[in-house]
């Protein structure tokens, strides 16, 4: 059955992408807007049944604002998270703002689907585990420190690892290309692909963000 779905993401791109593959779906997307900032508006204006609210900062104060003030003044209308992992205090957060969902931003569109198609029905749509994280972290707040860096690079596979350290020492992708002997449009697709699994908008924020995470030391050693 199709749904009534707002998407709003803070990168564009991502909106515009779920909103395309859940149109072929046969969902109806009532609109499809990045940043998340604006979800409130947007959703009190066209009150749909669900709302995909994609963040890659889900910890970050305020950020949920929006989904409390959607509950508040579209009570009707279920939210559905969509960020990085593991993540449990910000799933807290998003449950504690009103959401009735949380997936993983990498998840596959038929695993959103199910999330949304659960929320509408008043289920709670997240998998057991990322409960058991966020229980876990907020009973033990000061329990083990946070590994960023290792979280990243486990999201990406060992190409896309050697990728991300020849961008982050300043390789365009003809030198990528070269460097690994593969083709220029394959550069580019392993670029994209290590983009959006570190949920930046750019080449240099995916360089700013391994240098600040530790990523990249974890990445040379990884890929030497």
């Amino acid at each position: 059955m199709a749904v009534r779905i707002v998407v709003v993401d803070d990168h564009r791109l991502h909106a515009e992408a779920l909103a395309s593959a859940l149109k072929l779906r046969g969902h109806r997307v009532l609109a499809a807007a990045a940043p998340t900032a604006g979800a409130a508006d947007l959703v009190v204006a066209r009150a749909p049944e669900v709302c995909l609210f994609g963040t890659a900062t889900p910890g970050r104060p305020g950020v949920f604002d929006p989904v409390a003030r959607i509950r508040a003044e579209r009570p009707g209308t279920a939210v559905v998270v969509l960020g990085p992992v593991p993540a449990p205090r910000g799933i807290a957060a998003a449950f504690a703002a009103g959401a009735g969902g949380y997936v993983r931003h990498d998840e596959r569109v038929d695993g959103v689907e199910r999330a949304l198609l659960r929320a509408r029905a008043g289920e709670a749509a997240v998998a057991p585990q990322l409960l058991c994280g966020a229980f876990a972290e907020l009973l033990d707040p000061a329990g083990e420190p946070d590994d960023e860096a290792g979280r990243l690079l486990s999201r990406l596979t060992p190409r896309e690892a050697e990728v991300l350290r020849r961008l982050a020492e300043g390789e365009g992708t003809r030198g990528i290309a070269a460097g690994m002997g593969i083709a220029p449009s394959t550069a580019r697709t392993h670029v994209q692909r290590v983009l959006v699994k570190l949920e930046v908008g750019s080449r240099l924020e995916a360089a700013a963000l391994s240098a600040r995470t530790g990523l990249l030391d974890r990445v040379r050693a990884a890929t030497r």
